[in-house]
């Protein structure tokens, strides 16, 4: 698994930072939103004004911690990103790639 992003997160939820990848190098927000139904994302990401991926809030059977699930996309890529937003050591949030 490769990290491709590192965030932080403020008062209000929001977190802020960048996604690199081959093809995307973006600051980004990933802002908490309300849920029309179940299966709605709990948050959307934005790159600038621009909507590029959701988030589902989600936690790890093993250990029980919290994570956000991400599904990114782009015009540039050619499939879409899955990636996991988990906490760091020092309280910095890793955006972790996988497939």
């Amino acid at each position: 698994m490769a990290q491709i992003g590192l965030f932080t997160r403020d008062d209000s939820g929001v977190f802020n930072g960048t996604i690199r990848t081959l093809t995307l190098n973006v600051k980004a927000a990933i802002r908490p939103v309300e849920r029309d139904h179940d299966k709605a994302p709990d948050h959307r990401v934005f790159a600038g004004a621009v909507e590029i991926g959701a988030g589902w809030s989600k936690a790890a059977r093993e250990t029980g911690a919290e994570y956000l699930s991400l599904k990114l996309d782009d015009p540039s890529l050619p499939a879409p990103i899955y990636a996991q937003l988990v906490q760091g050591d020092e309280g910095e949030h890793k955006l972790i790639w996988s497939r």
